[in-house]
């Protein structure tokens, strides 16, 4: 808590020094994402100058980061109609096999994932399993949209 004092100080220093009123005011980090909120909506280049500050923290791995982007939404997705069991064997679907195929289908070109997959079997005598994505999305879901019945 007290390092993230430091760090929004550091970033309301740093955007003052360019002249803007825009503050930073909360920030929470975990091991997948940095959350910056501010007072008022920023421009790309409060972004800009707050991305070059978190550039130069040592405690971040940079290798890990992806890119900033302005506020999304969360959109959840199921995806009906999977075999339960990996064709041919007794194995039942892993989030790895999921993910590899969310990434190798061009639909899912430029969509972030928001949280870990979720599989579930659609019934007990079923051989058909449910996939619950989240995902991050632009304000006008346009994101989702192009991925409902695909």
């Amino acid at each position: 808590m007290a390092k993230s004092n430091k760090h929004i100080t550091n970033i309301n220093r740093l955007l003052e020094n360019i002249k803007y009123n825009v503050l930073a005011n909360f920030i929470y980090t975990d091991n997948k994402e940095i959350v910056i909120t501010t007072n008022k909506v920023v421009t790309n280049l409060d972004l800009k100058v707050i991305e070059n500050y978190i550039k130069n923290i040592d405690e971040v791995d940079m290798n890990n980061i992806i890119n900033s982007r302005f506020l999304q939404s969360k959109s959840y997705l199921k995806i009906l109609d999977i075999l339960y069991f990996v064709e041919d064997t007794n194995l039942s679907i892993t989030l790895d096999i999921v993910e590899r195929i969310l990434q190798s289908t061009h639909i899912f070109n430029d969509i972030v994932l928001t949280f870990y997959l979720c599989v579930i079997k659609a019934s007990l005598k079923s051989n058909i399993a449910v996939v619950w994505i989240d995902i991050w999305n632009s304000q006008n879901s346009s994101k989702m949209k192009n991925l409902i019945n695909k």
